[in-house]
């Protein structure tokens, strides 16, 4: 009986949302006039209360699909990186400007986000929850970094899409609607079809073989249905948050309650009710709290991943960590080197910094020679080349600076978490900063750079003071620690998207340059602050290099040698934070570096701290130094945003590392 139950509340939820929500609007319904009242409804309510119902529910099933198919729980279109495979596929196209229908923008979608799905449940192992969820995030990351390139670059042909890449339930009428529903409908079929091999592939491949289930043939398939029910969701209103993981996660927790709804029968059609409860009760409230015309401008998806942010932390909270969730940073890496080698290694490193240095000094919007430096130092250079050089060389410093601090931060963060694909973007700093910045940037435009500095700086310490508060329990365990700075991280995103489309929706480009990282207008005193993070860091490193050592391997070892390890942890996490901080004031937020310049560190002079750390910050500083000197030189005299092009560089390597590490 309490499963019925289940589905009539569901539905009375469903109908009492429905009810409130065609009463929230901007226009007034004259009940007088029940033709004008008809036509407000038909034309406006009606189709945003459906692309609500038919995208929670769309997200909802692909989410719980994705999670049987991965035996995941945290598997969603999100954590997959499907949304942003999907939206990048369509920004692409509105760049070029191309015209399609919406079915074949839907099929467009579908591509992209498959094809994102696929990389990650291939290269991630899938079922380690952490794993996918650092798999997702930076595949994520990655495309989330070329469409804010095409925004930047194509922003005219791209005009009001920053607002719908958040998620908007804004519709034109109901041809959106009429349009993809079918497609979701026959996805959702296919999926209820194939519900009883889902439960036997839930409960093992071995087990589903012997029944003489087709396990590949299936769970492909499976995917493929639930990619285009997110596809087609994207397609209608953009990305929408957290949906696709908190609905179907919800109804597992159910399920422990709730006899028979872990059969995939049952576990589908209510996954879908409870994603259009989310939805819809996410709208309602958010026309509640900003009003109609509020809501207008506030994309739908930023309420969602808000409240999301909550779920994953409470689950967090409550998760119980294994003991061996993530192999250590160094797997894969070189036991130890000779010292020889080290030294070439790190001598070899020093000559490409410089090398990569003067280079970033010549090029640029004006190439310089060599004989224009020499002159300019000698102070005998003329007035337009000493211009240049006063603009370039702060830029290429700050450049060289981030990169190093940046670099050690992921090294430190790696050891810490024993994970080989953290970096600094999980204890929420960049996010953290990212929030206070543009703030600063919308409500004060006239700021200098310390008052943005100063805030960025005070945004990462609470952003990761949150992260450290929710995360303490357990000693900061790295599997907790990671879902809970991608939870902040996600919701620092939300926030700035509601800062840019609350106060000026037309002008994204201001945040968007530097939220892609970006050097442009340094100037020598804005080194002072991540000069003194490392001078504070590099010493405490050098010091815990044998700490880190220990704490990469396992709990177990470092305590029985005498090290404290949740103080240690503790530590080294601040010290990341410091020098993520001062990184993000000084050049905006870069991905990837903290997780490649490790890396590549670890695989060329061995897992030892002693020598990976100089390598990986000398590493560091010369990737977001090629980068910027390769945004600044590339579509001169315009400019692209250093971090980038990192993202660029580092995807790549970023799938090579996990297929190496592929459990």
């Amino acid at each position: 009986m309490r499963l019925p139950l289940v589905i009539i509340g569901l539905g009375a939820l469903i109908a009492a949302g429905s009810l409130v929500h065609l009463t929230q609007g901007t226009a007034d319904v004259d009940v007088l006039n029940p033709d004008a009242q008809a036509a407000v409804i038909l034309q406006s309510r009606l189709p945003r209360l459906l692309a609500a119902v038919l995208v929670g529910a769309a997200l909802a099933v692909a989410g719980a699909v994705l999670q049987s198919v991965s035996r995941n729980i945290m598997a969603a279109p999100d954590t997959l990186a499907v949304s942003a495979g999907a939206h990048l596929a369509i920004v692409a196209v509105a760049a070029f400007g191309v015209s399609v229908p919406l079915l074949g923008m839907a099929g467009i979608a579908f591509v992209g986000g498959l094809a994102a799905a696929l990389v990650v449940l291939g290269l991630s192992g899938g079922t380690a929850m952490a794993r996918l969820v650092l798999a997702g995030t930076a595949l994520a990351l990655a495309m989330s970094s070329v469409t804010q390139m095409v925004l930047l670059l194509f922003s005219e042909e791209t005009q009001g899409l920053f607002a719908w890449g958040a998620g908007s339930l804004s519709q034109n009428g109901l041809d959106g609607v009429t349009a993809l529903a079918p497609v979701v409908l026959c996805a959702l079929a296919g999926l209820l079809v194939l519900a009883r091999k889902l439960d036997l592939i839930h409960l093992g491949d071995d087990h589903a073989r012997t029944l003489g289930v087709h396990v590949g043939r299936i769970r492909l398939g499976a995917v493929a249905l639930a990619v285009l029910m997110a596809a087609s969701a994207v397609t209608l209103v953009g990305p929408i948050g957290f949906v696709g993981l908190a609905a179907p996660a919800l109804v597992r927790l159910a399920a422990n309650v709730v006899p028979g709804l872990h059969r995939h029968a049952a576990l589908i059609p209510v996954s879908a009710m409870t994603g259009v409860v989310l939805l819809l009760g996410a709208d309602v409230l958010l026309r509640a709290v900003v009003g109609a015309q509020g809501a207008l401008e506030v994309p739908a998806g930023v309420v969602t991943t808000l409240l999301g942010v909550l779920f994953l932390i409470a689950l967090a909270r409550g998760l119980r960590v294994s003991r061996a969730v993530s192999e250590p940073p160094a797997a894969g890496a070189r036991g130890s080197v000779s010292p020889g080698r080290f030294r070439l290694v790190l001598v070899s490193s020093v000559l490409v910094a410089a090398l990569v240095v003067v280079a970033s000094v010549l090029l640029g919007d004006r190439l310089l020679l060599l004989g224009d430096v020499v002159n300019w130092a000698s102070g005998q250079a003329g007035p337009i080349v000493s211009n240049v050089m006063g603009n370039r060389v702060p830029r290429v410093l700050a450049a060289l600076l981030a990169g190093a601090a940046l670099a050690l931060a992921g090294a430190a963060i790696q050891a810490v978490t024993r994970n080989p694909l953290a970096e600094p973007g999980i204890l929420g700093t960049s996010g953290g900063a990212g929030v206070a910045a543009v703030a600063v940037i919308t409500f004060a435009p006239g700021a200098g750079f310390w008052i943005q500095a100063g805030a960025a700086g005070v945004g990462a310490a609470i952003a990761a003071g949150l992260v450290f508060a929710v995360a303490a329990r357990g000693g900061f365990a790295g599997e907790r620690l990671v879902l809970i700075g991608f939870g902040v991280q996600a919701g620092t995103q939300a926030l700035i998207t509601l800062l840019i489309t609350l106060t000026d929706p037309w002008n994204e480009t201001k945040a968007l340059t530097w939220l892609g990282g970006s050097t442009y207008g340094r100037l020598p005193e804005h080194l002072v602050p991540i000069a003194l993070a490392l001078l504070v860091a590099i010493p405490l490193l050098a010091g815990a290099r044998s700490e880190l050592d220990l704490l990469s391997l396992d709990d177990e070892t470092p305590r029985v040698l005498g090290v404290p390890v949740p103080r240690a942890r503790l530590l080294l996490l601040l010290c990341a934070v410091l020098l993520t901080g001062t990184a993000v004031a000084a050049v905006g937020v870069i991905a990837f570096v903290g997780l490649v310049a490790p890396h590549a560190a670890r695989a060329l002079v061995g897992r030892r701290h002693s020598r990976s750390l100089p390598v990986a910050a000398l590493l560091g500083g010369v990737l977001v130094c090629a980068a910027d000197a390769i945004g600044r030189s590339a579509i001169a005299p315009e400019q692209l945003p250093a971090g980038l092009i990192t993202a660029l560089i580092g995807t790549p390597y970023f799938l090579h590392l996990l297929r190496r590490t592929r459990a």
